[in-house]
């Protein structure tokens, strides 16, 4: 009887151990260099988009510190604990493209643009292409 209740209680912490794990693409991340951030949840699909509350729930977005326009991630793909893959559109609409992120093993992440549009910003009062493959990292 014993075996069996050390049993159970080692199974649900491994359980919980590997939820957690398992939440790899929740929360905010940061790039300081652009000044631009993704939230996310690719789990839930549970992020509004500040002020863009039109779109319901998605997966997440991308902002910047410098332009209130977003990237709006619509889908996300687990593709595996430590890549998803995303459909991301402009807040208009009117441009999308295909991407990947992966955490990497010092925590940081790496978005690389696969296909589609590119990704800009307005940077004082111009747009500014971000490059096709960016480091996040994870706010504390």
């Amino acid at each position: 009887m014993k075996k069996s209740i050390v049993l159970v209680v080692l199974s649900l912490v491994s359980a919980v151990v590997f939820a957690q794990e398992n939440l790899n693409f929740k929360g905010k991340i940061v790039n300081d260099q652009y000044q631009v951030w993704i939230e996310m949840d690719f789990h839930e699909m549970s992020v509004v988009v500040p002020d863009q509350e039109i779109f319901g729930k998605v997966a997440g977005y991308l902002g910047a510190k410098r332009d209130p326009r977003k990237w709006i991630v619509m889908e996300a793909t687990l593709e595996s604990e430590k890549t998803a893959q995303m459909s991301i559109i402009n807040d208009y609409g009117s441009e999308d493209l295909v991407a990947t992120l992966t955490r990497n093993g010092d925590g940081s992440y790496t978005l690389k643009q696969v296909s589609g549009s590119t990704m800009k910003i307005v940077v004082n009062g111009k747009w500014l292409k971000l490059p096709k493959t960016l480091v996040f990292k994870p706010t504390a």
